[in-house]
């Protein structure tokens, strides 16, 4: 029997905007069939319990899908088994979950029940001190990141400035009349699965574009800040949906409001943008540089503030990434005190039920 593959990515990030959330994009809980959200406090195993489950299903066969902790890239917030219809969400804070459909479709599991709590009532005082203290780096972090954004605008707006936007307009025109003049516009709109390939986390930022990058054709575009990648991934994205593409959607996971990355798997398709922080070794039929569509003689004199804006936006971000690396050691001092207090046995046995009623989902 072949292993099954593993695709990575972000649920959610820590972003200029704060942490920013798209676990609802998880899983439809029209088509789910089951989803489990754990509940517990940190170090009770949720990430190892999911890591668990996700390898005994993925030497059954199936395909896994993982979806990492921007605050510990080696930590997973979700596994998702698309075969089976099938989550498993951590529904803990910043990204509080509770079931929509209690019993039907999802459903908690609660770690917290094997946790020897008498002992933890001792440490609360220093408990509750940590967490506090996480919480102050995380704000100074997403601070941080709010000033990194603003300097990122700027260049924006000096590159933006120079952008050749009818040469946009074509390059978009080009690939929407390649991917859809064959199909006319559907009855039923596509889906989209909004998600992030990349994050700023306590390593610094993390890609895992390369996993998505597995379809036969694809599209790298070279950009900038201000070089409108976003807009003709917008269009491309909006003409292929209309035409009854599902299309997963890859957003900016410093700015998440602007797409990075396309996978079609109905066309066979993805489009990847390479930058500074993240780029894809995947073979590209097509590389599109938009420097191609750059007034280099309307940027001439701009150099030394183009040049200036980087520094201080590589200068904020390795701050903020500073303090997420604080925020994380005292994650991992607050995990201590619960692991010294699991019932590892009870957990490996909660375990053992969910992978035999996730089986039992199979057989059905």
């Amino acid at each position: 029997m072949r292993k099954g593959k593993t695709r990575n990515m972000f649920s959610g990030g820590n972003t200029s905007k704060g942490f920013f959330s798209r676990f609802d994009q998880i899983m439809c809980h029209k088509e789910a069939r089951r989803i489990f959200v754990l509940k517990g406090g940190p170090g009770t195993g949720k990430s190892t319990f999911m890591k668990n489950i996700s390898e005994i299903m993925s030497d059954r066969g199936y395909d896994t899908e993982h979806m990492h902790c921007s605050s510990d890239s080696r930590s997973l917030d979700a596994v998702v088994i698309p075969e089976l219809k099938v989550s498993l969400v951590d529904g803990t804070a910043p990204h509080v979950i509770d079931p929509k459909v209690p019993g039907a479709v999802d459903e908690i599991i609660n770690l917290g029940e094997y946790w020897r709590s008498s002992a933890l009532v001792e440490k609360r005082n220093e408990i509750m001190k940590i967490g506090s203290e996480i919480n102050s780096f995380f704000q100074r972090a997403y601070r941080y990141l709010r000033a990194a954004y603003h300097i990122y605008e700027d260049s924006s707006e000096l590159y933006g400035k120079a952008m050749d936007k009818p040469g946009l307009n074509r390059i978009a025109g080009e690939f929407v009349r390649m991917l859809c003049d064959k199909f006319p516009s559907a009855a039923k709109p596509g889906r989209q699965r909004c998600l992030f390939a990349s994050a700023i986390t306590p390593d610094g930022p993390v890609s895992f574009v390369d996993d998505l990058m597995t379809l036969d054709n694809i599209y790298v575009f070279e950009g900038f800040p201000g070089s409108g990648t976003d807009i003709v991934l917008e269009n491309i994205k909006s003409a292929v949906v209309e035409r009854g593409f599902d299309v997963e959607v890859y957003y900016c996971g410093f700015d998440p409001g602007k797409p990075e990355h396309l996978v079609i798997p109905g066309l066979n398709t993805a489009f990847s943008t390479s930058a500074k922080y993240h780029s894809t070794d995947a073979c590209a039929i097509r590389k599109v540089d938009f420097r191609e569509f750059l007034d280099d003689r309307a940027i001439s004199g701009l150099g030394p503030e183009l040049s200036f804006n980087e520094y201080e936006f590589d200068r904020l971000l390795n701050r903020a990434v500073e303090m997420l690396s604080c925020a994380k050691r005292l994650h991992d001092e607050l995990e201590a005190f619960y692991v010294s207090q699991l019932d590892f046995e009870g957990i490996r046995k909660k375990q053992d039920e969910t992978v035999g009623r996730i089986l039992a989902l199979a057989d059905a």
